[in-house]
């Protein structure tokens, strides 16, 4: 075998894994599995792809180094074939707020060129076309304001954009010019040409002719116009001595128009994260936070007894309540009656009544002047710089409203006037992805048209084509990519990979087909080929057995997870692993072991149900549900059905609420239940844990705080006068001072990435020298922590309430973890089931409500059977479960199923079937009942 066909790993010893050799072939698709724990991650993530982005780093000089995060050597020998390394992994890194799908894909800036190049502008209110003007006309304008002015005609080139310039100012000398209006002054261009910062926003403005404007003049004017337009298209500008700039359009009469038309039709203009397209008011964020009077009063107090909450919890240097009570009494406004009870008339004046003349800085001024307190708030908060400290805590009194401006669209009024085919950017990034691919493939277009926008149409049609393949079709443009789910996010970005057409990469992928529903499992699998049919190598970290039938070669990491892991179990063509005996994917990949169900479901009493009516919300189509209680049920459908928003957005929202519905109002998003059947709530989503560096298994089940107490009541730790609090890496009376309880130290390196060393005084134990000392059954409480969970179990077997919680973590498939094991190092299917153990070490309640978003998420068929046992053992305490999930080995073993669809977006929101997996296997309408024949063994 040629070594440049082949990537070789020598000695990995990442994590758990124990000084492994391996070979992957290059250009193929390759499927790393095992049990959860097992070692895939720390192959595929923290060896192969931290690998290859270190290398990438250290070819960069250390100044582009000094801005990039810090990638160290993985404990590896040797990797060799390694080529540029590229990561799709779940996780939505990107929370902000400005990423969108639209700008993920690279759809939205398509979209943008194709605007700046054929889009026509509309009048908002009439919607006629704005008509072209003639140069005569433009000449009677100027005439009309600037005649016997002395005048300069400028050409506008440059306009907010980022640079130096020098390339155009040099043209510009070249060519005759002798002056340009750069940033709001006259510059000569004799000479040395003006220097401008590369990193501020430039305008420039070409000084075109300048000269005392007389009748006599209009055939200069002409000429200078002429000029003028052959250099910019669409708008001239007049400068008048009197330091006023005029604006003349040559495309469009502009009569009516409260805003000023763009100087130029760039792509700019429709972009939100542009200053020349974002709307004024939100930034381009389509939402604006406001000050709520909900969140700034409680009702049940009295002005005088701090009901309104921002004047009695902050230093006097903000507020003064003295300024509010003189202001009360001035006004007539009762301070000594709750808030309640004054009338809504007086409630409004005091709480949204301005006055837009006042223009102090003070809020206790501005309370004396302004009629309103959140104008008041409003204010102050407005003048505050980004950093000032009191901004955290006033933002606890205001929630992210749709901006009152631009309504969410996020672009100026301006920008929306421009069209294709009757609408505006916006309105096409609202359109679903299957809608908006439709609308692209009949665009109506001239031949002209066609010519102009023949690559950038055909970029958005491909890319759409492929969000609609991969089963996106039902997202939008405009969807906020932090709204996305890990699924979602990675089938995403692969459709960006796709479009970029690179070759020769590896891409590292961690579990694909999360979210997918089957039905859309082979449209996944052609794409991530057609990236591999591209040059490239795939690796995927993945338990779908679909996925790995599928795969050209199949890695198994094992036996068992954490210090039982590690090893390479078997390698080889998805056949061959069936056949090596040893392997435990081979076993289920060849049906010599399944995920066991029983056929007897267990029934269900009318009467202790949950109702949803008239469901409505996102594209629920108006839908009646009942929900049984006391049962395992599951919510099925493919990608955007409808289940997230019926479950999570109206079920869950109701409970949480303690509301009956969405809104009351209306009557519609009922929710119907007896109270007394379900007496608590347990929501699990697939969101991770907040990673945190000091969290770990031991304090997030609980049983940290049992520990620290046993050690406080050793002997030695009573004679030093030790408390539980001693025992504590958090605390400054435990912790190692050098490091504060951390147990590594960060080294400045200036213009390299800072690294992190483990402490050289307690050696990453945490503790100082003094808590090290007092032990238990010979164990101080850092080799507490080093233990591993299974390990622990037996440790503490005569400590019933740390045992407790210790069993469900080893019954979850948790025993691997260790105790002290920050959560940062967690997987996502790991910090899931952490979640859900942590839920389950609680105080059990019957008539509990256990809701759960895709608890499968990382889990090995061997893991998902240990689920399975653990929500059975869950529904013997009279509790109820509901789980949004696709995959066929949970629904088999559900008692009831609700299936929605039959598509997703505004294709989906119906009920298609409903009853047990037997059930909706024989309804020919669903998708899920399919799949679900073949898991059943059910012929049709």
């Amino acid at each position: 075998m040629r070594n440049d066909k082949w990537i070789k790993i020598k000695g990995a010893r990442v994590h758990n894994l124990k000084n492994i050799n391996l070979e992957l072939p290059k250009g193929q698709f390759i499927v790393v599995t095992g049990v959860s724990g097992s070692g895939k991650s720390s192959l595929v993530f923290d060896t192969l792809y931290q690998e290859g982005k270190r290398k990438y780093i250290e070819s960069l000089s250390s100044y582009a180094r000094s801005f990039l995060d810090n990638f160290q050597r993985p404990d590896v020998d040797q990797i060799e074939g390694l080529s540029p390394t590229i990561s799709i992994e779940q996780k939505t890194t990107s929370g902000h707020p400005r990423s969108t799908v639209g700008t993920l894909t690279e759809i939205y800036d398509y979209l943008r060129l194709m605007y700046a190049q054929i889009s026509k502008p509309y009048h908002p209110v009439t919607q006629q076309l704005l008509q072209n003007q003639n140069l005569e006309q433009i000449i009677k304008q100027i005439y009309q304001v600037a005649q016997n002015k002395k005048i300069f005609l400028l050409a506008p080139l440059i306009q907010q954009q980022f640079g130096d310039h020098q390339t155009l100012l040099t043209q510009l000398k070249q060519e005759g010019f002798s002056q340009c209006w750069i940033d709001q002054r006259l510059v000569s261009l004799e000479g040395d040409l003006p220097v401008l910062k590369p990193q501020n926003k430039h305008d420039i403005y070409v000084v075109i002719d300048r000269w005392q404007l007389t009748s006599d003049d209009s055939q200069r004017l002409r000429n200078s116009l002429e000029l003028a337009f052959s250099l910019v298209k669409e708008q001239v500008l007049i400068w008048l001595e009197q330091k006023k700039l005029l604006t003349f359009q040559r495309y469009y009469d502009h009569k009516g128009l409260n805003f000023d038309l763009p100087l130029q039709k760039t792509i700019g203009l429709f972009s939100f994260n542009h200053s020349l397209g974002a709307c004024n008011a939100c930034q381009g964020l389509g939402v604006t936070k406001q000050f709520q009077p909900e969140l700034i009063m409680n009702l049940d107090k009295t002005i005088q007894e701090g009901g309104i909450i921002p004047y009695f919890h902050k230093p006097q240097l903000y507020f003064n309540i003295h300024d509010l009570i003189t202001f009360c009494a001035k006004n007539y406004i009762p301070i000594d009656v709750p808030l309640k009870n004054i009338p809504l008339e007086i409630l409004n004046k005091l709480i949204y009544e301005n006055d837009e003349n006042i223009t102090t800085d003070s809020l206790s001024q501005n309370i004396e002047n302004v009629l309103g307190i959140i104008p008041s708030l409003q204010k102050f908060y407005n003048k505050l710089s980004p950093k000032d400290k009191i901004i955290p805590w006033l933002e606890c009194f205001m929630l992210e409203k749709t901006c009152s401006v631009c309504l969410g669209a996020r672009l100026q009024p301006r920008t929306l006037i421009f069209k294709i085919n009757q609408y505006n950017i916006f309105e096409l990034s609202q359109m679903s992805i299957d809608k908006l691919l439709s609308f692209m493939l009949n665009l109506k277009l001239t031949l002209h048209e066609k010519q102009i926008t023949q690559f950038t149409l055909e970029e958005i049609q491909q890319r759409l084509s492929l969000l609609k393949k991969i089963g996106l079709g039902y997202l939008t443009l405009s969807r906020s990519s932090k709204s996305l789910s890990g699924g979602e996010m990675q089938r995403v970005r692969l459709v960006n990979q796709i479009g970029s057409q690179l070759s020769g990469i590896l891409y590292v992928l961690d579990e694909p087909s999360i979210g997918l529903h089957p039905k859309d499992h082979q449209n996944l699998m052609e794409t991530l080929h057609q990236i591999k049919n591209l040059g490239n190598t795939i690796v995927v970290v993945e338990h779908d057995q679909k996925t790995m039938l599928l795969a050209d070669y199949l890695v198994e990491i094992g036996p068992g997870a954490g210090s039982k892991g590690g090893e390479i179990i078997a390698v080889g063509t998805p056949k061959e692993i069936m056949e090596q005996p040893q392997s435990l994917t081979g076993q289920y990949l060849s049906q010599r072991k399944k995920i066991s169900f029983s056929k007897k479901r267990k029934t269900w009493d009318a009467k202790k149900i949950i109702q949803i009516k008239n469901a409505c919300v996102n594209n629920l189509k108006n839908i009646n549900v009942t929900l049984p209680l006391s049962i395992f049920l599951v919510v099925t459908g493919v990608s955007g059905s409808g289940k997230s928003t019926l479950i999570n957005q109206i079920l869950l929202k109701s409970l949480q609420n303690k509301q009956t519905s969405v809104d009351l109002l209306e009557q519609t998003n009922l929710v119907l239940y007896q109270p007394d059947m379900i007496k608590r709530v347990i929501y699990l989503s697939q969101n991770p844990i907040i990673k945190n560096v000091r969290s770990n298994p031991a304090t997030f089940i609980g049983i940290f705080d049992y520990i620290r107490t046993l050690y406080a009541q050793m002997p030695e730790a009573k004679s030093q006068g030790y408390g539980k609090h001693h025992f504590s890496f958090n605390s400054k009376k435990g912790q190692c001072e050098y490091c504060s309880g951390y147990g590594f130290q960060k080294i400045e390196m200036y213009f390299l990435p800072n690294i992190s060393t483990i402490c050289e005084h307690c050696q990453g134990k945490r503790f100082n020298d003094f808590i090290l000392k007092i032990k238990y059954k010979n164990k101080n409480i850092a080799d507490i922590l080093k233990m591993t969970i299974e390990d622990a179990l037996d440790f503490f077997q005569n400590h019933l309430p740390i045992r407790e919680r210790l069993q469900i973590l080893q019954d979850i498939g948790l025993g691997y973890l260790h105790l002290g094991q920050a959560t940062d190092t967690l997987s996502g299917g790991e910090m899931q089931r952490l979640k859900l153990a942590s839920e389950l070490a609680k105080k059990s309640t019957s008539d509990t409500l256990y809701i759960l978003d895709e608890p499968t998420t990382g889990l090995h068929a061997e893991d998902i059977q240990k689920l399975i046992n653990i929500l059975r053992k869950i529904m013997l305490n009279n509790s109820s479960i509901i789980i949004i999930e696709h995959n066929l080995d949970i629904i088999k073993n559900a008692d009831y199923v609700i299936d929605l669809g039959p598509e997703g977006g505004q294709y989906g929101g119906e009920i298609i079937a409903q009853g047990t997996p037997e059930e909706i296997s024989q309804n020919s309408r669903s998708y899920t009942g399919q799949y679900l024949r073949q898991v059943l063994d059910i012929k049709k």
